[in-house]
C-alpha cells in the first residue's frame, strides 16, 4: 500500500510542472498539481502567448504604411483596442483549456490554489494536506518593480495586457527582453513611447554589436531612448502621470510600465521547513538533475534562475520526470539554446556573444554584415539588418550567431541545429543560400572583419 497520497506533488501549472507532470503519469505515478492562478503558467497567461499576439497586431499599422511605397492606396485606418483585447483574452482561454485537458487525460489531478510545503512530504492546499513521495516546485518567476517613490503606481508585465485601452504615452523602464517587447507594442498601435533604462545599452548579456545595432533600429523607429539614465519617482498628475528621471528630466505620461527584470517566485512557500536553500535573489540551486538540497524536492523552470526561457522549463521538467519516474536519468543541456526577443526588429542568437567566444577561446574571427533589407527598397523605412558569426580561430567552429531583423526568430531556429551539429565556417560557407533573402546572409559571409585575441 502506498504510504503517500501521491508519488508527484507539482507546485505550479505552467510550462515545466505541466509537462513534468504528464510525463511522470505516463509512467504509471499518481500526480496532483496545484495552481493558484491559472493554468498554463507565465508564457501562456501572461508572456509569450498575449505578448506575441499583441506584437502581430502592431505589426499591421507599419505594414500598412510601408504597403503605399509598393503601390497600394490604403484609406485611413483606425486601431479598436478592446477587439484586439477580447480576441487575445479567447486564445488564452482556449490554451488554458487545453492544458486542462491535457492534464485530465494524464490522470492528473488538478487543484485550484496556493500550496505551501507544510512539513516532510507534506504540501497544504487550502487548508488541506497532501502527502507526496516526491515535490517539484515549479513556481516560475514575478516583475520586480523599482523600489523608488510611487513604485505603486507602476505597472508591470502582469497588469499591461489586461489594459481596458492603449495609453496615448507610455514610459518603459528597463532595457531587457520584455522593456524592448513592449516598447514595440505600443509604438506600433498608436503610442508615443519612452524607454528609460540605466545603462548605456539595451539587452544586457547580449552581443555588444547586437546591444547597439538594436538601441539604433528602435531609435529609428521614433521611440525616445533615455539610456544611462535612473528613475527618481513617480507622481499621479490628474488623470496621467509624472517620471522623474535622474538626470532631472520630467515625462508627462498616461502610464508607466515597470520593466526592470524578474525574481524567482518562491516567497511564502515554506521551503525553509524541508531544507531547501534558497540564493539571495530567491532562486532554488539545484544540481544537474534539478535535486535541490533537499533529496525528495526538485525544482524547474524559471524558480531555479538558471536559462529562464519556456522550452529550457519544458525540457527540464521532462527530464526531471524521466530521471525520478522513468529510471533514464537525463539532464537538461543548457548549452547552444537559441532565443529570441520579439522586439521590432526581432533581436535573435545561438551561442556565444564575441565577448564570451574570446574569453572561452582567446581568438576568434568575426563576421558580420550590416545592411538595408530588400523590404525597405520600396517602403522608405529607415530600417538595417545586422547579421553576425563568430568562428574559433583555432578550429573554424562556429561559436555563435546573432541576427537583428525582421523574423529574426524564425531565421536562428535552422542555424541552432547547425550550431549543436558542431558546424563550420566552412560548412557555412560550402552552402548555398535562398535567394533574395536575408537569410542567405549567414552563408555568404566570406571575409572576417577582424580578429580578437585576449591580452595575457
Amino acid at each position: 500500500m502506498n504510504a503517500y497520497d501521491f508519488d508527484l506533488f507539482v507546485i505550479g501549472g505552467g510550462s515545466g510542472g505541466v509537462r513534468a507532470s504528464r510525463i511522470a503519469a505516463g509512467y504509471g505515478a499518481k500526480v496532483a498539481v496545484a495552481e493558484e492562478y491559472r493554468l498554463g503558467g507565465t508564457c501562456v497567461i501572461r508572456g509569450c502567448v498575449p505578448k506575441k499576439l499583441l506584437m502581430y497586431a502592431s505589426q499591421f499599422g507599419m505594414a500598412l504604411e510601408d504597403s503605399k511605397g509598393f503601390g497600394w492606396q490604403v484609406p485611413e485606418a483606425s486601431h479598436e483596442w478592446q477587439s484586439l483585447a477580447r480576441a487575445k483574452d479567447s486564445e488564452v482561454g482556449r490554451l488554458e483549456q487545453v492544458y486542462e485537458g491535457l492534464l485530465g487525460s494524464a490522470g492528473v489531478k488538478v487543484i485550484k490554489g496556493k500550496a505551501t510545503i507544510a512539513g516532510t512530504h507534506e504540501v497544504c492546499v487550502n487548508g488541506v494536506t497532501f502527502t507526496a513521495d516526491h515535490i517539484l516546485i515549479a513556481t516560475g518567476a514575478t516583475p520586480e518593480v523599482p523600489q523608488i517613490p510611487g513604485a505603486e503606481l507602476m505597472v508591470t508585465s502582469n497588469e499591461v495586457l489586461a489594459l481596458e485601452r492603449p495609453p496615448e504615452r507610455i514610459a518603459i523602464v528597463g532595457g531587457g527582453y520584455i522593456a524592448c517587447e513592449f516598447a514595440g507594442i505600443f509604438k506600433g498601435l498608436g503610442s508615443s513611447v519612452w524607454m528609460v533604462h540605466r545603462g548605456s545599452r539595451l539587452l544586457r548579456g547580449f552581443d555588444e554589436q547586437v546591444r547597439e545595432h538594436i538601441g539604433n533600429e528602435l531609435a529609428a523607429n521614433e521611440i525616445q531612448m533615455r539610456l544611462g539614465t535612473t528613475v527618481a519617482a513617480v507622481e499621479r498628475k490628474r488623470n496621467a502621470y509624472q517620471l522623474y528621471l535622474g538626470s532631472g528630466e520630467i515625462l508627462d505620461v498616461d502610464l508607466v510600465m515597470a520593466a526592470t527584470g524578474r525574481r524567482p517566485n518562491t516567497d511564502g512557500l515554506g521551503l525553509e521547513r524541508v531544507g531547501v536553500h534558497v540564493d539571495a535573489r530567491g532562486a532554488i540551486p539545484v544540481d544537474s538533475y534539478s535535486r535541490t538540497s533537499c533529496n525528495h524536492v526538485y525544482a524547474v523552470g524559471d524558480v531555479t534562475d538558471r536559462l529562464n526561457l519556456t522550452p529550457v522549463a519544458i525540457h527540464e521538467g521532462h527530464a526531471f520526470a524521466d530521471t525520478v519516474f522513468g529510471n533514464r536519468p537525463r539532464r537538461t543541456d543548457h548549452e547552444g539554446v537559441p532565443f529570441a526577443v520579439f522586439s521590432q526588429p526581432q533581436v535573435a542568437a545561438v551561442g556565444l556573444t564575441e565577448e564570451e567566444a574570446c574569453a572561452r577561446h582567446g581568438a576568434v574571427r568575426v563576421y558580420s554584415s550590416a545592411f538595408r533589407p530588400m523590404r525597405a527598397a520600396l517602403s522608405g523605412r529607415k530600417e538595417r539588418v545586422l547579421v553576425k558569426l563568430i568562428a574559433d580561430a583555432a578550429t573554424d567552429r562556429i561559436l555563435g550567431a546573432h541576427i537583428v531583423a525582421a523574423d529574426a526568430a524564425e531565421i536562428i531556429q535552422g542555424i541552432a541545429i547547425a550550431l549543436k551539429a558542431g558546424a563550420t565556417k566552412t560548412d557555412f560557407d560550402a552552402t548555398i543560400g535562398v535567394h533574395p533573402s536575408v537569410a542567405e546572409e549567414f552563408v555568404t559571409l566570406k571575409n572576417a572583419r577582424y580578429s580578437t585575441r585576449l591580452q595575457s
